[in-house]
């Protein structure tokens, strides 16, 4: 199997999704991918300690993509050796009532991970620019100045809000904050494979929902606004990575290694020095535990 390099999935120009694969490693055997994740799975793991002990940093992964591009069980695998301490999943659904009474960007603030613990958003605030504009009726919920009805919503407020995620990502950037952003290219066909196999499969009939099939007559339109999304918010402070997702497992382990490499990056990140006074009365401590 053929090295994965992160730089080899990360956005840094101008991108046609239509014209990126679905599937790079078709004859990747299903083991040697669970061998390298679990590899990668412990790497992380001992890195998460020791950044949990540095307590300077915090990391976000934005996982976004179509229904049944594996996000879910990615995060399941991926995350599975870390301390349950330092890593937080979050899963934003269509805003409640409360949360309507701020602005769209307030409950994401909330769910920013602490300083040494990772979050984990299964599906982001990029939803504001992606489900949000494919039914921008729901804008209307927000109940914003100037906006009364959908004829109300011009290109120039898509244009707004993504500047306004690119502040919030410079934002926390900015004050400690490491930003790392995933779309799970999947292709229509692969995704109508798995939709078919969840009515298909006893075992797999509580994932089935007529709203996923509603979404996918929403295919085209999904597709051209994940594309300017990534165009317009991929920067070198939260970088896009674009992973090929027909492959599940193959996607586990591409996504595990990037956030593998993209951490290494960060020297800085060690166990911190045992503190000066207690080392100084380090034998008085073990006398008295009868050491």
């Amino acid at each position: 199997m053929k090295s994965i390099n992160s730089d080899d999935f990360k956005v840094v120009g101008k991108i046609e999704l239509s014209k990126i694969p679905t599937n790079l490693f078709n004859k990747a055997e299903l083991y040697e991918k669970e061998e390298k994740l679990d590899k990668v799975q412990a790497k992380l793991s001992e890195l998460q300690d020791v950044m949990y002990a540095h307590n300077r940093y915090g990391v976000l992964i934005c996982l976004q993509g179509m229904d049944t591009s594996g996000k879910d069980s990615l995060i399941r695998e991926v995350f599975r050796e870390f301390n349950p301490r330092g890593v937080v999943v979050h899963s934003f659904k269509t805003p409640n009532s409360y949360e309507l009474e701020h602005d769209y960007l307030w409950r994401h603030y909330l769910a920013l991970p602490e300083k040494g613990k990772f979050a984990v958003f299964n599906r982001t605030h990029y939803e504001n620019v992606l489900f949000s504009r494919v039914h921008p009726e729901y804008i209307l919920n927000e109940n914003l100045p100037g906006i009364e009805k959908v004829e109300d919503i011009t290109p120039q407020f898509w244009k707004n809000r993504m500047e306004q995620i690119n502040n919030f990502e410079r934002h926390i950037s900015q004050n400690g904050t490491i930003v790392m952003k995933f779309y799970f290219h999947l292709s229509k066909e692969e995704q109508r494979i798995r939709l078919l196999d969840r009515l298909e499969n006893e075992k797999k009939h509580w994932k089935f929902s007529a709203a996923d099939l509603k979404e996918r007559e929403h295919w085209e339109d999904y597709m051209k606004y994940y594309e300017e999304s990534i165009n317009k918010t991929s920067s070198s402070i939260a970088p896009w990575y674009i992973i090929p997702s027909d492959d599940k497992e193959m996607a586990r382990y591409i996504v595990a290694k990037i956030i593998w490499e993209e951490m290494r990056k960060h020297t800085d990140i060690i166990e911190p020095e045992f503190n000066e006074n207690i080392k100084a009365n380090f034998e008085i401590y073990k006398k008295e535990l009868g050491g």
